[in-house]
C-alpha cells in the first residue's frame, strides 16, 4: 500500500520509495541494547542514524535562560544524575547532567548542526517551548524538516498559529478522535479544519483499538498519514504494517529495521 500524498515534504519522503514507510528512532532507540539508559542523546541518535535512520523522535524543553533541549521528562531526576526542574535550570546547570552517567543533554540546535539530513518529530513538552520552537524553526528555514505535536490541544493550536500552517502537525487526543469515530475521513478532516498532517496514535488505549483498518482507511481518505507509537515487537509490527499505517515508532530500531527489509518497506536512505 502506498501512503497519501499530503502536500508536506517532511511526510511524503515515502513517495520516493512507493510501499515504503517512515521508520522513526523513539528517542533515538531507548531499548536497543547497545544504547539502552541513554534516550535523547547525541549517542543514541547517532546510533539510529548509524542504522539508516534519517527520521528521528525527540522532545523539547526549554531552560529557564531559553535554551531548546532535547529531553523527555520535566525533571532532571529519572535519566540524569542530577534533579531538578528542566524549566527553573540555565542551559550551562543542564550541561552538568549526564544522562547514563556519561552523556549530556543536547539542545535541539546541537541536533540539527550534527545530523543535517536527518528529520525529526519533536513532542512540544512545555508551553514555554512553543513560541521558542517556531522562532526556531523559522531562523533554520526547517519547515520541511520537522513535524511537531502535543497531547496538549492549546498548546499544539498555539504553534500551529505561530508557524501558519507551515510546518506539519499530527493530531491532538480531539482531533485523534474526530478520524477515529467520524464514518468519513473527509468529514473529520473538514472538522479539524484541515490541521492534522498525520495521525500519531497508539495501537491501543486499554482494550480499545485506537490505530483499526478503518482509521487508517479514513485518514488516508483526507489524505492524511498514519503513525504508531512506540511498537517494539515485530509481531505487532507486522500486524500493524498489514493494516497499512504509514510510519512506526520504535525503541527497538535494530528490530523495525529487520522487518521493514524482510517486508520490502525499509526506506533506503542517501
Amino acid at each position: 500500500m502506498t501512503s497519501p500524498l499530503t502536500g508536506f515534504a517532511f511526510l511524503d519522503e515515502v513517495q520516493a520509495q512507493p510501499g515504503s514507510v517512515l521508520a522513526f528512532a523513539h528517542r533515538g532507540g531507548v531499548y536497543h541494547p547497545e544504547i539502552e539508559g541513554l534516550e535523547n542523546t547525541a549517542a543514541a541518535f547517532r546510533h539510529a542514524v548509524a542504522l539508516g535512520y534519517d527520521y528521528l523522535e525527540t522532545d523539547v524543553h526549554l531552560t529557564r535562560d531559553g535554551v531548546l533541549l532535547a529531553f523527555h521528562d520535566d525533571v532532571l531526576d529519572r535519566v540524569t544524575d542530577r534533579t531538578g526542574s528542566v524549566a527553573s535550570a540555565t542551559y550551562e546547570e543542564v550541561r552538568q547532567a549526564l544522562v547514563g552517567g556519561r552523556e549530556q543533554v543536547p539542545t535541539l540546535e546541537m541536533l540539527f548542526e550534527e545530523f543535517p539530513h536527518a528529520r525529526f518529530n519533536i513532542d512540544l513538552k512545555s508551553d514555554a517551548a512553543v513560541p521558542a520552537l517556531a522562532d526556531f524553526v523559522a531562523a533554520h528555514d526547517a519547515w520541511d524538516r520537522v513535524l511537531v505535536g502535543s497531547f496538549k490541544a492549546r498548546r499544539l493550536q498555539h504553534f500551529r498559529k505561530l508557524t501558519h500552517g507551515r510546518v506539519p502537525t499530527s493530531a491532538h487526543p480531539f482531533e485523534v478522535v474526530a478520524f477515529r469515530l467520524l464514518p468519513s475521513g473527509r468529514l473529520a478532516h473538514l472538522l479539524t479544519r484541515r490541521r492534522v498532517a498525520a495521525l500519531q496514535i497508539p495501537h491501543r488505549r486499554r482494550r480499545v483499538v485506537i490505530a483499526t483498518r478503518g482509521l487508517v482507511r479514513r485518514a488516508h481518505a483526507a489524505g492524511r498519514h498514519v503513525h504508531v507509537w512506540t511498537v517494539d515487537a515485530p509481531a505487532e509490527m507486522t500486524e500493524l504494517l498489514d493494516r497499512g499505517v504509514d510510519g512506526l515508532f520504535t525503541d527497538r530500531t535494530d528490530l523495525l529495521k529487520t522487518v521493514l527489509q524482510q517486508r520490502g518497506q525499509w526506506r533506503e536512505t542517501t
